[in-house]
């Protein structure tokens, strides 16, 4: 079956090739790597079009510009330059820790299951912090969920991460795919549509990336209220379980983890860290109530909030 690898790529620098050249050595081939791209000056300041094309032969650019990005909708758009039975959505700055990444993939794309995400592990620059936060969020266990699992993982149910995830076009198709105009989630909203269908999601530790960010407290602010806005949004997939519950379960992993590693000097940073984090999710969650001014300042996808067909009405 066809393989194509689809990217939204903004500012690109060298770790683009590194992905590239990768993705082109997986024990897999991976036919055509579709690149959506948000203002074509920010790529040809990386390379010439034609010095591009001739490198990667298998790679095709397509420009966008910054107010026409949209989460679900460009990569919507992207499926459309693609005619392969399964395509694989990454981001730019996801790097494949070795070459059989897509093939543990795409071995759970069977039966029921209508998506896979991979394993995101922390590289060596990141803090105690987020080594903690990518263990929570991405265990070495793999695990495929169903609705049947919604009383035991509750919203974690519905998790999935197009920092690297693989789906089924003949489902995606079927299920209408990514929400079209969404401001952060489009992966969640569309495992939560699979799920309620009767499909499943499957996580699959073997399939790894490098992936994590040491994001200041305000920009863990400004993201979680990017998250909030999306729950408060699509109370038909957030409403049927708290997200909070989950929070609380990381509150309790990081204690015991720095405590064995003797390390509990950081859990006050880490507890203002969440303060900043909740503070951002519950202001996203009551954005309705909040002046234009102040969205603008919170938000990190201010091009969202300026298009025709708003959240906000």
């Amino acid at each position: 079956m066809k393989i194509d690898v689809i990217i939204p790529i903004y500012k690109p620098g060298g770790e683009l090739f590194t992905l590239l050249d990768r993705l082109n050595q997986q024990s897999v081939a991976v036919r055509k790597i579709i690149l959506m791209n948000t203002g074509r000056e920010n790529f040809t300041e990386l390379m010439k079009e034609s010095e591009f094309a001739k490198r990667y032969p298998n790679a095709e650019v397509h420009h966008l510009e910054k107010q026409d990005f949209d989460h679900g909708g460009t990569r919507h758009e992207a499926t459309g330059h693609s005619d392969a039975g399964i395509f694989v959505m990454m981001t730019q700055d996801a790097l494949p820790s070795d070459r059989y990444l897509v093939e543990h993939l795409v071995e759970n794309l069977k039966g029921r299951t209508a998506a896979a995400y991979a394993r995101q592990l922390p590289d060596a620059a990141s803090s105690e912090l987020e080594k903690v936060s990518r263990q929570f969020n991405y265990p070495g266990d793999s695990r495929v969920k169903g609705m049947e699992d919604l009383r035991e993982l509750g919203i974690k149910t519905f998790f999935c991460s197009n920092v690297c995830a693989a789906y089924r076009r003949d489902i995606y198709d079927e299920l209408g795919g990514f929400e079209r105009h969404t401001i952060f989630n489009e992966d969640m909203l569309y495992a939560a549509k699979a799920v309620k269908a009767g499909y499943q999601i499957a996580y699959e530790a073997r399939a790894q990336v490098i992936h994590s960010h040491n994001y200041t407290n305000l920009q863990q602010l400004r993201r979680n209220f990017d998250l909030g806005v999306s729950q408060a949004d699509h109370p038909e997939v957030f409403g049927m379980a708290a997200s909070e519950s989950e929070g609380m379960r990381l509150v309790k992993e990081t204690w015991n983890s720095l405590k064995a590693r003797k390390r509990l000097y950081r859990f006050p940073g880490f507890c203002l860290q969440c303060a900043f984090k909740y503070a951002g999710y519950l202001l996203g969650k009551h954005y309705k109530a909040l002046p234009e001014g102040l969205i603008n300042i919170l938000t990190t996808n201010k091009e969202y909030w300026d298009t025709p067909v708003r959240a906000k009405g």
